[in-house]
């Protein structure tokens, strides 16, 4: 079962095929041997071909007489020592780092994870690589617009319900081109759609003994191929959504996870790159004289991002989603890995600096999650250009404001404007700060105001998993309830929260199911509910509630004051404040009036990009009179109240604010 080697010249990693066969190569610094197996229709392995490695730990072969689809995995040999981080095992079938597809999904087995010597043959329950022929045109097309609404989605959540599609392609990728799901985003005025993790991906390991599942996909095995329960057709399948997606104006952008991998700490199973060389893939540390993993990442191993060759990964996958797929731009889950080394988090590592100046990379748009749970691991507002970054400061802080908290009027002025304490620096605008309410990670929008304490106990943890400070709000009772006032209180909060959103300046995120009332009953840490908990509700759906979404996007499109990205400063242009931020009575705010505990109602008046806008917000339970600003000449008209129902009449410069509610008034004349 062997076949002789034939030398190759110095091919890219991975399969590529050429005119004669295919070249495979593979980096190793300490295997010993590195074979190429191949694999029959009946999942047999045929033929195993000893690889070349060179000087530049390089392993290369070439084998004839194959080509595309052609069927495929790794064994590596050599010193078999976990406490030293050496984990070879022939016996353990690899996947390629840089396999372009799969032909199954990940299972978890006690099997991947055996020790050498009671170790079994593990290729009957590990995916396969399939050769992919060469690369076709390019799809791609720079874009570096700065983004109106960026929307996150988990793809089988999002179709497994939707009524418009229909059998097989209900939990997969090809459900998102219908129609009535592009009309959706076009509604609401989506142009970024930003996926959740898509490459192939492996259950945790406490997940299979407790009947469940990983949905997220946060749990990656593959960095270039795609996940079969969600692709079960193969890669063409998310070039023709991006091709669907960029016809209607909107820009597709992945959720990678270049933090860590399914393979997870020295215990977890052995499936790639751990066992090809766990040294140069994984960051170790020495503790009394073994090599133990770094988990940084909370996952059990992180990635060893100042590696040249595991930056090459990370380059070589990104460039292939944009020039393969037309992919527009990536959002780097716990991105702080990616500039990590032995001395920390620096802005400047050496990988980002890569990505800021690839030829391709540098005009997609760049999305970095600030923060990891290793030490010194936040760093919100440090990324720097051309990355924009999650801003969980702005989540928390209009949370607070919204739930009642004290001391909270002035930080909500702040985030309004742009969150210059965190963004305004080396050149940067508020476009920088993704501002949101709620993301996959949490509660939904709608939970947050209906559950004040989280609700995991499908999770299988007691409770424990999740996050604890969630600043929610139940509105008098604890989850659902039929109680039509408690149900109406939660519905205003919901749009005065959505308000409040898109009047702020920054980049918008909205995670799919928020714009029309989605439920994950109080689970707030939904990542292993594969089912009704997750599956987006599309026969309830609040459509008044999508509308009102769909609302609030045109107005933010159609008044640049609102989407300025400029920080307001409160400083006087051609006469006027670029924003005045005004109390109950009209009046400007005083020291005083921003160091009230209980300040519950504050105006924010602009003159920027040659408008005048007035968004008022309350936060108290009852209504309350407000006096607009004096201004010589001053004629203001109702553009949006988020209250359901509420009429609002101005009257002698006096009008009256509905509870907890956003008011949002515009010069009658539309201009300054």
């Amino acid at each position: 079962m062997s076949r002789d080697k034939q030398p190759a010249s110095p091919a890219p990693l991975g399969a590529t095929v050429t005119d004669a066969g295919v070249d495979f190569g593979v980096y190793s610094e300490t295997a010993e041997k590195i074979w190429v197996c191949l694999f029959d229709s009946q999942d047999e392995e045929t033929d195993r071909i000893e690889l070349t490695r060179d000087q530049a730990n390089r392993w290369s072969g070439h084998v004839a007489g194959i080509g595309e689809n052609a069927s495929y995995g790794l064994r590596a040999d050599g010193r078999y020592d976990p406490a030293q981080g050496y984990y070879f095992d022939p016996n353990k079938l690899l996947v390629d780092p840089y396999a372009r597809r799969i032909d199954r999904t990940f299972v978890r087995s006690p099997k991947l994870r055996l020790a050498r010597d009671e170790s079994v043959d593990t290729a009957p329950l590990v995916p396969k690589a399939l050769v992919q022929g060469p690369v076709r045109e390019p799809l791609w097309e720079p874009d570096t617009s700065r983004p109106h609404l960026i929307y996150e989605l988990n793809v089988r959540p999002f179709t497994m319900r939707h009524p418009s599609v229909q059998g097989p392609l209900r939990g997969t990728l090809a459900g998102m081109t219908t129609g009535y799901v592009v009309d959706h985003l076009r509604h609401m005025g989506v142009d970024v759609v930003e996926l959740m993790p898509i490459a192939g991906w492996i259950d945790d390991g406490h997940l299979p003994s407790l009947g469940l599942t990983n949905v997220w996909g946060y749990n990656p095995i593959t960095y270039f191929a795609t996940d079969p329960r969600i692709i079960p057709r193969g890669p063409q399948s998310l070039r023709h959504m991006v091709e669907t997606y960029r016809e209607a104006g909107i820009r597709v952008v992945l959720d990678v996870v270049y933090n860590h991998t399914g393979e997870g700490d020295s215990q977890g199973p052995v499936i790639s790159m751990k066992g090809l060389d766990a040294l140069t893939y994984y960051r170790h540390v020495e503790v009394d004289g073994a090599m133990e993993l770094v988990n940084d990442a909370g996952t059990g191993n992180t990635l060893r991002c100042d590696h040249p060759a595991v930056q090459d990964l990370v380059i070589d996958s990104l460039r292939y989603w944009v020039t393969e797929f037309g992919i527009a731009g990536f959002r780097f889950d716990l991105a702080t890995v990616l500039g990590r080394s032995l001395d920390g988090f620096s802005r400047d590592a050496e990988l980002l600096e890569r990505i800021r100046t690839d030829d391709i990379l540098k005009d997609c748009l760049l999305i970095a999650e600030p923060w990891d749970p290793g030490p010194g691991g936040y760093h919100v507002g440090q990324f720097g250009e051309p990355f924009i970054e999650w801003n969980d400061q702005y989540r928390d802080t209009v949370r607070k404001f919204w739930r009642g908290e004290d001391h909270m009027i002035g930080a909500l002025a702040g985030k309004l404007a742009g969150s210059a304490d965190q963004f305004n620096h080396d050149g940067r605008k508020p476009s920088a700060s993704v501002n949101f309410l709620a993301a996959h990670d949490g509660f939904t929008l709608a939970d947050l105001v209906a559950y004040e304490n989280k609700h995991n106990d499908a999770n299988g943890e007691d409770n424990r998993d999740g996050h604890n400070a969630n600043y929610s709000w139940n509105n008098g009772a604890e989850g659902e309830t039929d109680d039509e006032a408690i149900n109406t209180a939660r519905r205003n909060d919901v749009r005065a929260l959505l308000a409040t959103l898109f009047v702020s300046h920054g980049s918008l995120m909205l995670t799919a199911g928020d714009e029309f009332g989605r439920s994950q009953g109080g689970n707030n840490n939904a990542y292993a509910q594969d089912n009704e908990i997750t599956w987006l509700d599309w026969e309830n759906a609040d459509g008044d509630l999508v509308n009102f979404v769909a609302g609030l996007s045109d107005m933010r499109r159609n008044h640049p004051a609102f989407r300025s990205d400029k920080f307001l400063t409160g400083e006087k242009s051609d006469g006027f404040k670029d924003v005045m931020w005004v109390r109950a009575d009209g009046a400007e705010m005083t020291e005083d009036d921003w160091n009230r505990p209980d300040s519950g109602v504050l105006g924010m008046f602009l003159h920027e990009e040659g408008e005048i806008l007035l968004a008022w917000f309350n936060r108290l339970r009852e209504e309350i009179e407000v006096v607009l600003p004096p201004e010589q000449g001053l004629n203001f008209e109702v553009a949006l109240v988020s209250a359901i129902d509420a009429e609002i009449v101005i009257e002698n410069a006096r009008l009256t604010l509905p509870p907890r509610s956003v008011v949002i008034l515009a010069h009658a004349n539309g201009k300054s």
